[in-house]
């Protein structure tokens, strides 16, 4: 069973600031951090070479646009063709903007990493963090394997978990993430040797399951969810299953997850901000309800024993990408929303 104390948590400070659609003034990062957002971008460009290459590129990508402007999700995330040219497109922007969420929830997600089993790895006090990705890809496990990557003694396993055909997509880039990334071949003796997998040999496990999220019976989710404390996320996930699945599936889910997810896990929804996140409800007159609305109203009446905790929340975030980043397409920054649960 989940939590059984009930929220009473107030939001972050973070979350009391008015949301604005403003850019902020693009913050000063480290060297450090801004080479840690080119090694992602590297690894992006190394597993998804031959879509970015291909004569093809540009019709594909204007194709998926349309799918995803008609938010028609199953024809934008249908075909491995489309995977591949979304994954190389929209992906690395998503995967450092969720790196940089991971990092911010740093003390949270050492609470929930567990203690290893094995003899070695107790003596050197390694521990495991477990993720299960509702409706991940791509993103998410480059998000994982970079937060790991500056997580000395922790090591990960991820469960991606979509409808869509991801398989393929997920292990070129699982493939590309451990390996060093391409690098100029007149570079420095000390570029050359910084120039590493971004994470090490047996540090990162994973897992991708194609299977309807709406479908899964409450026997398959515990199965999936296991026994010990993990993370779950639904980054840009919600507000489709509330768009395609309905309020009352998407409802009855997150009802089922409430009962199944071991005690202690978290929780970490991550969405598009503002009206750009609503679902409708009723016959000719809809009305429309904020996602987080919704999310907070069914989390916070699940019965006793498996209610909820808020933790942090902001209605909107700026993720902004460091200066003289190099990728073979343009990539803009992103805007969303965050909330995070135990």
């Amino acid at each position: 069973a989940a939590p059984t104390k009930k929220s009473s948590a107030k939001s972050s400070a973070r979350a009391q600031e008015d949301p604005t659609t403003e850019e902020p003034t693009r913050p000063v990062l480290s060297a450090e951090a801004a080479a840690s957002q080119q090694k992602v971008l590297g690894i992006f460009q190394t597993a998804f070479d031959e879509a970015l290459s291909s004569a093809g590129f540009a019709q594909t990508l204007q194709e998926v646009k349309s799918a995803l402007y008609d938010r028609d999700f199953g024809r934008a995330f249908g075909r491995e063709e489309y995977l591949e040219v979304y994954a190389a497109r929209w992906s690395p922007t998503r995967a450092l903007a969720y790196a940089a969420a991971l990092e911010g929830l740093r003390e949270w997600l050492g609470g929930i990493a567990a203690s290893e089993t094995t003899p070695a790895r107790v003596r050197s006090g390694s521990k495991t963090l477990k993720l299960l990705a509702l409706g991940g890809g791509t993103a998410e496990l480059a998000a994982f394997a970079s937060f790991l990557s500056t997580s000395p003694g922790t090591s990960g396993d991820i469960t991606l978990l979509d409808t869509g055909p991801w398989g393929g997509a997920v292990n070129k880039l699982r493939d590309s993430l451990l390996i060093a990334p391409p690098i100029y071949k007149y570079a420095s003796a000390a570029a050359k040797a910084a120039n590493t997998p971004l994470v090490g040999p047996g540090q990162l496990q994973h897992t991708f399951l194609q299977q309807d999220i709406l479908a899964l019976s409450a026997d398959k989710l515990r199965e999936i969810l296991g026994v010990e404390p993990l993370l779950v996320t639904l980054l840009f996930t919600l507000n489709e299953l509330y768009t395609g699945g309905g309020i009352g599936k998407t409802t009855s889910f997150l009802r089922s997850l409430s009962k199944a997810v071991p005690a202690g896990s978290l929780l970490l929804v991550v969405d598009s901000p503002g009206s750009y996140s609503e679902a409708a409800v009723g016959g000719k007159e809809k009305k429309k309800y904020p996602m987080s609305w919704l999310m907070n109203h069914t989390l916070e009446e699940i019965e006793e024993g498996c209610q909820w905790e808020k933790l942090e929340e902001n209605e909107s975030v700026w993720f902004r990408l460091a200066d003289d980043l190099k990728y073979p397409i343009q990539l803009e920054n992103m805007r969303y929303q965050i909330h995070l649960y135990r």
